[in-house]
């Protein structure tokens, strides 16, 4: 069985920061007839704001299905995973939000986010 944390720690926030690419994963309140949407990230989209707080810009190639299953929902999980000589797969389960970086919330993420999305 998984060990389940709190919060993130120093040796997570690390394990994060060298991790080149990342997943979210989001699903609909009702599977008939729809997905659960698993979709690869780039870290340079990611900044973590404390040891419980992680925000990432999403842009939105075939579809947004992940902000419409935050939206129905709030269900959010992010894996990251190495395989090198320390290998370790961490997952952080949650509750998301879409904001748009027009907003005001989202253009204080983005200066948070050191200007890296547009």
């Amino acid at each position: 069985m998984a060990k389940l944390y709190p919060e993130l720690n120093d040796e997570f926030i690390n394990f994060i920061k060298t991790q080149k690419i990342f997943f979210v994963a989001t699903a609909p309140d009702n599977l008939k007839g729809e997905y659960v949407n698993l979709s690869p990230k780039g870290y340079d989209t990611l900044k973590i704001l404390d040891n419980k707080t992680v925000v990432y810009a999403d842009y939105p190639g075939s579809g947004n299905e992940t902000a419409t299953h935050l939206q129905q929902n709030g269900r959010l999980t992010m894996m990251f995973m190495s395989f090198d000589k320390d290998p370790m797969i961490l997952r952080l389960y949650g509750n998301g939000e879409a904001i748009s970086l027009d907003s005001q919330t989202g253009k204080g993420l983005k200066e948070k986010m050191g200007g890296k999305v547009s």
